[in-house]
């Protein structure tokens, strides 16, 4: 039973740091200890550690001993990596789905709901914003029904999160141009226009991240 507790004094130590860091609410480049942590979730600092383990070991953060440990920020090559990755991605993925009539309005009406829910998102909560964002782009993936690619984008959703969380703190304006960019690209899939898409979509990426000009 020790054990037990144990194990789930961590997974909660772990979700609830993770969730700190994708939502900013912990920034990158900030050096966080096992006795805050300990002391904010109300637990000892053995689950602590265990999800700092855990948190390094995904590359969210970086352990110094006797210090803390390290947020570790989104380097312009990361966003760039990531922004590269979506874009193979989703351009893969709706080639896949506008090839079938049934596969394009199964997906269109799957990202309307979507878009219904996100405008209704009050302006201040960028957590919950920056989710329905993701699930958006993950909506689209999974319909172009290829497991292995599905999977390897759920693992870009956290990251994905993350950087949209940043955008929009940094600009709150940046909130009604995704949506009106995700709008445009359900026309453009509804329309079964992949080039069409493809061009939409690495405009959106780059605005909303602000890429620099050579990493676009």
């Amino acid at each position: 039973m020790l054990h037990s507790s144990a194990v789930s004094a961590s997974d909660r130590v772990y979700d609830e740091v993770k969730e700190l860091i994708l939502t900013n609410e912990i920034s990158g480049g900030e050096l966080i200890s096992e006795g805050e942590v300990a002391q904010r979730c109300e637990v000892s600092r053995t689950p602590v550690r265990e999800a700092f383990l855990r948190l390094q070991a995904e590359g969210w953060m970086r352990l110094y001993p006797k210090r803390g440990a390290l947020v570790v920020p989104v380097t312009d090559r990361d966003a760039r990596d990531v922004v590269d990755a979506r874009q193979l991605l989703e351009g893969h993925a709706v080639r896949a789905v506008v090839a079938a009539d049934s596969a394009t309005a199964r997906l269109v009406e799957s990202l309307r709901r979507n878009l219904e829910e996100h405008r209704l998102i009050e302006h201040d909560d960028i957590a919950r914003f920056s989710r329905v964002d993701a699930e958006f782009h993950q909506r689209i993936v999974a319909a172009g029904d290829n497991a292995l690619l599905a999977g390897f984008f759920a693992g870009l959703g956290e990251r994905h999160r993350r950087m949209t969380t940043t955008s929009v703190r940094r600009d709150p304006a940046i909130a009604q141009s995704i949506l009106a960019d995700h709008a445009e690209l359900l026309v453009l899939i509804e329309r079964r226009d992949a080039d069409g898409f493809d061009a939409a979509l690495r405009r959106h990426l780059s605005d909303v991240h602000d890429l620099p000009g050579d990493l676009r």
